[in-house]
């Protein structure tokens, strides 16, 4: 029995599924989840000692690659100082004055220890500015797993959204309402009716959860337009694309300057660590300042900070962001000549260091088109590549991300591999 099982099935027995999260049980894709047993640059070793490419990066965060060396010095350091005290440090100070300089719409900001909970008080935050309860999402988009955000869509065009997950009551959702990503006439016809109602509009400002989506540039527009108009707070969820497809997040490459951001993944640099932050007005509502409570034993957690600063300092090296947009743009580009040469229907796209592919004949623009995409080809195709050592995302509605650490012949040697990979899955 291979190691990997092994692990997997002792899992089984005493953590529910096998996985601490849901996506690593290989669900969608069947087989065995790869336990990492270590990773370093743009690889990871699984507990069978075979080597990856790995193209899911915990899920963003390892923009500068695993285990960089300054990375991990800084956390070595901080380590040594003690690991958490629940009382603040310099380094605290330090990582929030680097946010605020970096996103100018941020003139404030708290850490959190996870995206989840710093959406979930943003929220909370908009809604005690504004006095309202209603929230805007859009289907497809996550923003973590606090109960209000658990939505899937009504069945009408202003329904409110039922629960989506077992033990979420539909009291806790009857307050959000979840619209159609980049549908930019359904946006402006619910503002119309009932904008006046409406605490915050959260929306994944490059979506990654439902594969790459980007959205028009009209439907930013819109959003910022309306939102404005009505009084409701715009909520950039830069959990995700936060520092990951350009210095300036999403809203820099949009050119929209959101009311309050959400940021993770790359700003911990691997660690626990989120944060939320924008407004001075707004984010003066938060306790102690004000009535909007939030609290966190962890928040601000040393080791974690470390990692953020360091691995901050770093993607601000001169031509990180051109290197690493380019390497992935190949990727896609490359992954996409490959297909057509196996007469295999695929479309690509790609911001930053996010790219998505989808067994389509077009990038899709909104969930019912994510959804459309031929799911058994991909799970043929991700078993093929894992067979080449290729690591892509066990999800075909999740995004895939670069690492500066990936170099031109690991994307090329990708690329390869994918024809490979396409020619057993044609037909």
């Amino acid at each position: 029995m291979s190691r990997n099982l092994e692990l997997f099935e002792r899992g089984k027995k005493v953590i529910p599924g096998g996985v601490n999260s849901p996506v690593r049980a290989f669900g969608q894709v069947g087989g065995t989840p790869r336990f990492v047993a270590r990773a370093e640059g743009a690889y990871f070793w699984d507990a069978d000692g075979k080597q990856y490419l790995d193209y899911v990066g915990s899920w963003g965060p390892a923009i500068v690659g695993h285990a960089h060396p300054d990375v991990v010095k800084a956390v070595q350091d901080a380590a040594v100082g003690g690991l958490s005290f629940g009382a603040p440090t310099e380094g605290e100070v330090v990582i929030a004055e680097e946010i605020c300089k970096l996103l100018p719409s941020v003139e404030q900001v708290r850490l959190v220890s996870s995206g989840t909970e710093a959406t979930m008080t943003a929220i909370r935050l908009a809604r005690g500015f504004t006095g309202r309860d209603l929230i805007v999402k859009f289907e497809g988009c996550y923003h973590g797993h606090s109960d209000s955000l658990l939505v899937k869509a009504g069945s009408g065009l202003l329904t409110f959204g039922n629960p989506s997950s077992g033990g979420v009551p539909a009291d806790f959702t009857k307050h959000t309402l979840v619209l159609q990503y980049n549908d930019v006439e359904q946006l402006a016809r619910t503002f119309a009716e009932i904008g006046d109602q409406i605490a915050c509009v959260i929306l994944e400002p490059i979506a990654g959860n439902m594969n790459l989506i980007q959205p028009s540039q009209e439907f930013v527009q819109a959003l910022r337009g309306l939102t404005e108009k009505h009084g409701a707070v715009l909520i950039y969820d830069e959990v995700m694309t936060g520092f990951r497809v350009a210095k300036g997040c999403a809203q820099g490459l949009h050119g929209i300057t959101p009311d309050l951001t959400t940021l993770g993944k790359v700003v911990g640099g691997g660690m626990p660590l989120a944060a939320f932050g924008g407004r001075a007005d707004i984010m003066g509502k938060i306790a102690p300042l004000g009535t909007v409570y939030q609290a966190g034993t962890l928040s601000g957690n040393p080791l974690s900070v470390a990692a953020g600063l360091a691995t901050l300092k770093l993607i601000q090296q001169p031509g990180f962001y051109e290197t690493l947009g380019n390497r992935t743009a190949r990727l896609a580009q490359g992954l996409a000549e490959e297909a057509m040469k196996a007469g295999v229907t695929l479309s690509t796209d790609s911001v930053g260091g996010m790219f998505g592919f989808y067994f389509s004949d077009k990038a899709p623009k909104s969930y019912a088109e994510a959804t459309g995409c031929d799911i058994e080809r991909f799970k043929r195709f991700f078993h093929a590549m894992l067979d080449e050592g290729i690591y892509f995302a066990p999800s075909a509605y999740e995004a895939g991300f670069v690492s500066i650490a990936h170099t031109d012949a690991m994307i090329e040697q990708t690329i390869a591999a994918a024809g490979r990979a396409f020619a057993r899955v044609a037909g």
